[in-house]
């Protein structure tokens, strides 16, 4: 398959697994209780994190295997498939029997040990693709942001229809994912480019490597662990503070949600270029800075369209950050360590959302949701804050090497 095609379609996997994942957010609390729980918080935060510590413990595994198999898409394709029987398997378990949460738990883990191989394996196939490492992850950008943009306020509506109805759709999302899969030709697994992305990026012992080698990497690795720590905290505690502080529907907080995600997909690109032209540290500082008082802001909101303009606010200051972050990582990697640098910053990020979901959990149960907010938010300040004299540093190094 061309290039172009082949970039399309595992866009389009990418785009699947986002899609299937963020459909379940919006009415989360009712999907538990649908499957057994009998508490709301407590078992809306062990629902999302025991899906994310499947993808933090499986993520390499599957790179690994793929390596050695010197092949990505029959990996794709079993990881979607498993996926698809995870959330089918969900969705029987209330029908069949009476199972305890634990049991429920168990499938949810085995579900996201699976699908998170569609995602980071087509992730890696993309970057193996010809014609630009700037278009391919372009492309991945693309498809992270419209599958968190559409799958919020998707999954409110079909909450709407029943509680259980989103698992059986992001089954028919990640079936569609695997045949997509089959359609790609297989690009070469671990093949060698400039900057040396076929690399096992998702491997520890790298990140530690590459962390020993720059330690400046550090600062955007905090900054992505943080900001992911407020997406999780987002996914949970916002869904619960909107659903009992102001009785919203599931489609209304799927549409509270989306308020983020919408401009969070769609400014990345061109607040990334705005950070080619001015430097990473005032769109980094700036941005999260300000998207600390955000959140807070939510929090404090009096009301629905309060709310609303909060979230689109902060989905704004969002996009801000992001992409200078990444391209942060990108500037002070070497050619030949970018893989392993990207990866390490996922692998925060990734740590940081399932701290978002349990830690912010847990503050919201024992403090109340201000509080939690107010958490969130005050860590996003601090950290933008107490890096300000290292990103000063980093952005005069980046322009002294350009001017040379």
């Amino acid at each position: 398959m061309p290039d172009r095609r082949a970039r399309v379609v595992l866009a389009l996997v990418v785009f699947s697994v986002l899609l299937a994942q963020v459909l379940l957010y919006p009415g989360v609390d009712r999907l538990v209780g649908a499957l057994g729980a009998t508490t709301d918080l407590d078992a809306s935060m062990w629902f999302l994190a025991a899906e994310f510590s499947a993808f933090v413990l499986f993520a390499g595994l599957w790179g690994a295997a793929s390596d050695a198999a010197g092949r990505r898409v029959p990996f794709i394709v079993a990881g979607a498939l498993g996926g698809t029987l995870g959330y089918v398997g969900l969705a029987l378990l209330p029908r069949l029997f009476d199972p305890s949460f634990e049991v429920v738990l168990l499938v949810r883990a085995l579900q996201g040990a699976a699908t998170i191989a569609p995602f980071s394996l087509a992730m890696t196939a993309l970057m193996e693709l010809g014609g630009g490492h700037g278009r391919n992850m372009g492309a991945a950008g693309i498809a992270i942001g419209s599958g968190t943009a559409l799958g919020a306020p998707l999954g409110g509506q079909l909450y709407g229809v029943s509680p259980l109805l989103p698992l059986w759709v992001a089954a028919g999302v990640l079936l569609v994912a695997a045949g997509l899969a089959l359609a790609v030709g297989e690009p070469a697994a671990g093949a060698s480019t400039a900057d040396d992305t076929g690399r096992d990026g998702d491997s520890l012992r790298e990140v530690v490597a590459g962390l020993q080698r720059t330690p400046a990497l550090a600062v955007p690795y905090a900054f992505g662990f943080v900001d992911r720590l407020t997406a999780g905290f987002f996914a949970l505690v916002g869904t619960l503070y909107f659903r009992s502080a102001f009785e919203a529907t599931p489609a209304t907080t799927g549409l509270l949600l989306g308020a983020f995600f919408v401009p969070f997909a769609l400014l990345q690109y061109p607040f990334g270029v705005l950070s080619d032209r001015i430097g990473r540290t005032t769109p980094i500082v700036a941005g999260s800075a300000l998207y600390g008082v955000g959140v807070v802001l939510v929090g404090l909101a009096p009301s629905v369209p309060f709310v609303a303009a909060a979230m689109v606010t902060v989905g704004v200051l969002g996009a801000l950050m992001a992409p200078a972050t990444m391209a942060l990582v990108t500037d002070l990697a070497g050619s030949g360590e970018r893989g392993a640098a990207m990866g390490g910053f996922n692998i925060f990020g990734s740590v940081g959302f399932l701290v978002g979901i349990v830690g912010g959990g847990t503050a919201a149960d024992a403090f109340g949701f201000e509080s939690a907010f107010l958490l969130a938010g005050g860590l996003e300040l601090l950290l933008a804050l107490a890096t300000l004299p290292f990103l000063l540093r980093l952005d005069v190094d980046r322009r002294a090497l350009f001017a040379r």
